[in-house]
């Protein structure tokens, strides 16, 4: 079985990380998606909102399971056996970020990092936009799946 997680802070989870998990589920078995306690980030979405509202996406999907995750991402991975991390690339700045973490956890625990790109349909949706949005009292619902 070919297991990866997809990890992030997910706030909130958009239309772009739903599709990477989509088209990851054509190349894995299952998928954990990671929502990754970061205590240096100020949260706009509360964490149990964040994994109530990503599991109901996935309630009739038994290959996604949704788990709230501390510490390093590879330690997540190797506790849940995953042999793969999943992540999404918008750009070839994320492209250069993720290249590095994914070198450093390939040396810390021989988890391979797959990315896929983007669908050019929704390269210019990140959290940081639909955050930003919601704070100025727009409706962010185009942007969640």
């Amino acid at each position: 079985m070919k297991r990866a997680i997809f990890p992030g802070s997910f706030d909130p989870f958009t239309i772009g990380h739903h599709d990477i998990v989509m088209r990851g589920l054509l190349i894995f078995d299952e998928i954990i998606i990671g929502i990754g306690r970061n205590y240096n980030k100020r949260e706009t979405f509360p964490l149990e909102e964040r994994l109530a509202a990503i599991q109901r996406i996935y309630d009739n999907d038994s290959r996604v399971r949704v788990e709230v995750y501390d510490g390093l991402t590879v330690d997540f991975a190797l506790k849940h056996h995953a042999q793969f991390i999943l992540r999404g690339v918008r750009s070839t700045l994320d492209f250069e970020y993720e290249r590095n973490i994914a070198e450093a956890n390939k040396q810390l625990s021989g988890i391979e990092t797959v990315l896929l790109y983007t669908r050019p349909e929704y390269e210019h949706i990140s959290s940081t936009l639909v955050r930003d949005l919601h704070s100025h009292g727009k409706d962010i619902s185009q942007y969640l799946p």
